[in-house]
């Protein structure tokens, strides 16, 4: 099992009048984390891209303790909890080498555009997934 780990930078903006990267920004940090496994990497490993479309049906998260602005990125490490026929889960983790900010999961639906319908993963997609597949990860 693989963990992919994608090196989100803060920005300035993200800030809310606490001082810490407001809640909602952790979606887009894991949205960006999630492309870019799914689609950068994937279409570099030959995976299929998932560029037919695909669609979020469901967000779980998790907050640990406050993430404050900083010029170093921060580690959003990413995984495969469960893939189905025509759904995947992925899980994440918010962390630097201090501490873990928050714990979250993601349904993903493949979806074709064209269709405007929900589709099955392909053979390609399901054998990219697999290898960042880790059902028994700690989480909680």
């Amino acid at each position: 099992m693989a963990r992919h780990v994608f090196r989100c930078p803060l920005r300035w903006g993200d800030m809310d009048a606490y001082g810490h990267v407001n809640n909602v920004l952790f979606l887009r940090y894991l949205e960006e984390a999630r492309i870019d496994l799914m689609f950068r990497l994937a279409d570099r490993e030959g995976g299929g891209t998932f560029s037919g479309g695909s669609v979020v049906a469901r967000h779980e998260i998790d907050y640990l303790r406050p993430l404050v602005h900083r010029y170093e990125p921060v580690a959003i490490e990413t995984w495969v909890e469960s893939i189905n026929a025509a759904s995947m889960t992925v899980r994440y983790e918010v962390k630097d080498e201090q501490a873990v900010y928050a714990r979250a999961a993601t349904v993903v639906v493949p979806y074709s555009l064209a269709e405007q319908r929900p589709r099955r993963i392909t053979r390609e997609e399901r054998a990219f997934l697999e290898r960042y597949r880790d059902e028994g990860a700690v989480v909680g």
